[in-house]
């Protein structure tokens, strides 16, 4: 049954996984507010009642604070954080620049922390929330010949403190858990790579947008899972294929 009374955030949100999360939260009747950095330019979603759209860089204090106070004033609370925001730089470890580094961390790690920080202040005076993070199955499961050091550094962290948080908080009624994603089938990935990507997994396939939306909503509802890390990722943390 749809519940009108929740609110969801999703970052990352104009297009790939964010805007089928912001679909599937909407078609829950949740209220969504949807954030990335261009969302007003490209947004690819229909006026609603139900959607607060939010542009600007999730790294800076000064829109997470925005994306807060939107979710509150105009919905009343903040029931769902997903922290889906999130850029993809491989490349071989030595070659990793000090920009690459920098925006990195901004996006993944400063995208992570002030969102949640103010989201978490919220959900404590509701007693109850959900923060759900998109991680990589590339944390736990490196494959040969995709060199993504540093990402996965920085992608590990959020995995890391999924299982802190979940401890921190799982008192007050919020639950902290992550989805690690294997390579899903977004504009991210040109047509003419797909062939290669199929290849990463056990199943052999790009996984679907709507297979982590499946796994976020699970999430959502799953009120006696927390500190967990969700692998969607056709079988890549299960080993060597």
């Amino acid at each position: 049954m749809a519940n009108t009374q929740k609110t969801a955030i999703v970052t990352g949100a104009s297009q790939g996984i964010g805007a089928g999360l912001v679909e599937a939260y909407l078609k829950r009747g949740y209220k969504v507010v949807a954030n990335s950095r261009n969302i007003t330019k490209t947004n690819p979603f229909p006026a609603s009642p139900n959607l607060a759209i939010v542009a600007g860089d999730i790294g800076e204090p000064k829109t997470a604070a925005n994306i807060v106070e939107t979710a509150v004033s105009r919905f009343g609370r903040v029931d769902v954080l997903v922290n889906n925001a999130g850029i993809f730089i491989p490349k071989s470890f030595t070659d990793y620049t000090t920009q690459d580094f920098n925006s990195l961390v901004s996006i993944m790690l400063a995208g992570f922390l002030y969102v949640s920080q103010l989201s978490v202040k919220q959900m404590l005076t509701q007693k109850s929330g959900s923060i759900i993070n998109i991680s990589t199955s590339l944390v736990e499961q490196p494959i040969a010949g995709v060199n993504a050091s540093v990402q996965i550094m920085v992608k590990g962290g959020l995995d890391a403190i999924t299982r802190a948080l979940a401890i921190e908080y799982a008192r007050d009624g919020i639950r902290v858990n992550t989805v690690a994603a294997g390579v899903i089938d977004t504009p991210m990935h040109k047509p003419d790579t797909h062939k290669f990507l199929k290849g990463l997994n056990p199943v052999g396939r790009l996984g679907e947008v709507k297979e982590i939306a499946d796994a976020v909503l699970y999430l959502t509802d799953a009120t006696f899972t927390t500190g967990e890390i969700l692998h969607v990722d056709g079988g890549v943390h299960a080993g060597k294929w």
